[in-house]
């Protein structure tokens, strides 16, 4: 068949952005409901009508375990169309080229796509193969969407040298449209002129040849920062989960009273290795009976010079993000101080409030409140204080 159009998938990259975040692993290998992100830019390509067959670009230290893998996966799910591999480059226009050189000569058309875009849908595919069919005289189609913010354009040392009209300004995706002929003359001037690029589309500008922009799909975003990685877990269920802190200070000793991050001040200092505050340390250990991630001891050892009369804020933060890692979220905190004296009615509406900031959490969904134990036992006898915390979360 003459005419046919085919799509690239570029799974190459080196993910270095992303590699603490992700153990090492280069995010288009990450799993995404049992499978390899690069597999669902495929998928999605194969449905449509207009695509005929598919070069996956893989590293080349990767490329053939990522063969087997594409061989396993097509033989459980055939993607119904033909099927080529390429190495990588160092560059993403290098791995374009290499994968240009996989077409067959019946090829006319290409779509060229990033695999760290796995949210594509098969209608843009068809949309942007059908848009560069009806208009021989485009040399590109790409996506593209009204940017919301406004930009500006600013020297090295950051100074504004311009401010862009926003209603002409697109962020552009891919895939991307090319006739295959232009596209290749186009990287062989690249090549041949030196030029480094971002996207295809920039090559054929340079070459000024017209590259048209059609409206793109706000789903199909790009996995690029390690907070990306939370829309990969959106499919999974959230599941209630609780935790429960407990903690204790002594009076006698030389730190000011802190509460939920509030000085309380007054003639009760106490004895702490940290700042003391014993509500955020029962806080912060229900948190981690969320997570199942053991206590503040363990995280923070009081045997350890760097923790000498740190904040707990400051704790609390890294706790916090622990917590936005492992997907948590905070739905409600209930929390209690017991303390003999000093009386601490008069910070209460304080303490909330920061602790609401804190979690950034609405004011409604955080409780506080004080009590004594009659003056009984070691509260009772002003020997110090304790705090109690249950967070509601969901995971």
């Amino acid at each position: 068949m003459q005419n046919e159009c085919w799509g690239i998938i570029l799974a190459a990259g080196q993910g270095r952005r992303m590699a603490e975040a992700t153990g090492g692993e280069a995010k288009q290998f990450l799993r995404w409901k049992n499978a390899p992100l690069w597999w669902h830019s495929a998928q999605a390509m194969a449905a449509s009508p207009a695509v005929h067959g598919l070069v996956f670009v893989f590293p080349a230290d990767k490329k053939d375990e990522a063969e087997a893998e594409l061989k396993k996966l097509d033989k459980s799910n055939n993607l119904g169309v033909r099927i080529a591999t390429a190495e990588g480059g160092a560059r993403r226009q290098d791995s374009v080229r290499h994968g240009l050189e996989e077409l067959p000569p019946e090829c006319s058309s290409v779509l060229v796509h990033d695999s760290a875009r796995p949210f594509l849908s098969t209608a843009l595919v068809t949309r942007l193969a059908r848009a560069l069919h009806d208009d021989p005289g485009i040399c590109g189609v790409i996506p593209g969407l009204p940017v919301t913010d406004t930009i500006k354009e600013v020297d090295d040392d950051g100074v504004v040298v311009e401010t862009p009209v926003r209603s002409q300004l697109r962020a552009v995706q891919t895939p991307q449209a090319f006739p295959l002929e232009e596209l290749r003359m186009a990287h062989a001037q690249a090549e041949a002129e030196g030029w480094d690029v971002t996207d295809d589309a920039s090559l054929m500008e340079r070459s000024e040849l017209p590259v048209l922009v059609i409206e793109g799909d706000p789903e199909n975003i790009k996995i690029t920062n390690p907070q990306d990685l939370a829309m990969l877990m959106e499919n999974k269920p959230l599941l209630p989960c609780c935790g429960y802190g407990y903690d204790v200070h002594a009076y006698g000793g030389s730190r000011p009273l802190m509460l939920g991050g509030v000085e309380i001040g007054g003639d009760y200092l106490v004895s702490a290795h940290s700042d003391g505050d014993v509500l955020l340390h029962a806080l912060m250990d229900a948190l981690l009976g969320c997570l199942a991630a053991g206590d503040i001891g363990h995280l923070f050892p009081d045997n350890d010079p760097k923790f000498d009369g740190i904040s707990s804020v400051v704790l609390l933060d890294h706790v916090m993000s622990m917590a936005a890692e492992a997907g948590l979220r905070i739905c409600h905190v209930d929390l209690t101080v017991i303390a003999q004296k000093p009386k601490l009615a008069p910070h209460a509406d304080a303490i909330r409030r920061n602790v609401a900031r804190l979690l950034d959490l609405p004011l409604e969904h955080v409780a506080f409140k004080a009590t004594t134990e009659e003056k009984l036992g070691f509260t009772g006898e002003l020997k110090g204080l304790k705090a109690v915390a249950l967070v509601s979360a969901m995971r």
